[in-house]
């Protein structure tokens, strides 16, 4: 059977947050596809996914909200799972620090952040009256050096990461998230292109379910795939950071009543309003952004198939009395 190769463009490096893809290349449905995939961990120094997907460098990518601001901007980006249903980012303080609310961050000192990526942050601290752009931000190079010596009040960080570090190390900590403030944003989000899609739809329908699958019996096998994650991609990281990386990221992945990926044109429309976004421009370019997956048919009945149905199984037990007074 011959395979197709192609490259996905991990946002980071290696870590049970990718643990899906890691599950499908492991369990073999990648290849039960007829796909030969490479995974690829991100440069810490240079992040961004989406100029590598763009220039053909991988073929698929796994990228933030701010995908949206790219196809904005006219890049063929096409949004097909949103692996994270809420923001993994959030601001953490001390524990002895006065900052409680999102409206307690005027005049504190912070993190530089990115509003390309990170707008979230930024929203949640406006809606609540603080002008950001008056913040004291400092370089993110010593960030949590920073926030231990208390040169910053408050450090943007990644739900499972640096608070695991913090509570190893014994260091009272308490996280602000946008979720917890009605702003909710996609993340992790799995993405190709409209040039990819147009050439190769099969392989993007192939990669799209195998990799669902993949995170499927991730979340149904957690041991099974922390362990993989930390022998094969991160071995410098322990079984127990991982563990609760994997039991922190599983609320955001299958929040109740949400399925596996999901996606919707209208949390689409609160992001967009979440970084300013004209309707205008959104309708534009929403045709085409999120991926349809190919959908298995579904075996229509009609009410007189069913009805026959039901007639034949009623009159089942007419018919063995019938028989059995034959017989006597």
């Amino acid at each position: 059977m011959a395979t197709t190769d192609v490259t996905l463009q991990l946002k980071w490096t290696h870590q049970f947050q990718f643990a899906g893809y890691y599950m499908a290349q492991q369990q073999g449905f990648y290849q039960d596809a007829g796909l030969n995939v490479t995974i690829l961990p991100a440069d810490p120094d240079n992040p961004d996914t989406f100029s590598k997907v763009l220039a053909g460098q991988a073929q698929f990518g796994v990228g933030h909200s701010g995908i949206l601001q790219q196809r904005i901007a006219g890049k063929p980006l096409v949004a097909m799972a949103a692996i994270l249903q809420f923001s993994p980012y959030c601001w953490m303080v001390k524990k002895s620090s006065d900052i409680f609310h999102p409206r307690d961050f005027a005049n504190k000192r912070i993190s530089s952040i990115s509003r390309k990526e990170n707008a979230e942050l930024l929203v949640m601290l406006e809606r609540s009256g603080v002008h950001t752009d008056n913040l004291t931000a400092y370089g993110s190079d010593t960030s949590s050096a920073d926030w231990l010596t208390g040169t910053i009040d408050a450090m943007q960080v990644y739900v499972t990461n640096e608070p695991y570090m913090m509570r190893e190390q014994g260091i009272d900590h308490r996280l602000i998230c946008p979720q917890k403030y009605g702003i909710n944003v996609y993340s992790d989000i799995l993405y190709t292109t409209e040039n990819m899609l147009a050439q190769q739809p099969q392989t993007v329908e192939a990669f799209y379910q195998a990799s669902l699958k993949g995170w499927r019996y991730a979340m149904m096998h957690m041991d099974e795939a922390i362990a993989l994650t930390q022998h094969d991609y991160a071995p410098q990281k322990s079984f127990a950071q991982l563990g609760y990386e994997a039991e922190v990221l599983s609320d955001y992945i299958l929040p109740a009543g949400t399925n596996l990926g999901a996606m919707s044109i209208a949390k689409w429309r609160l992001i967009a309003d979440l970084y300013a976004i004209e309707q205008s421009a959104f309708n534009q370019a929403q045709a085409g952004f999120i991926y349809h997956y190919a959908e298995p048919e579904e075996i229509k009945i009609s009410w007189m198939l069913i009805s026959a149905i039901i007639i034949s199984l009623l009159s089942i037990p007419l018919y063995l009395r019938l028989m059995l007074r034959k017989s006597v």
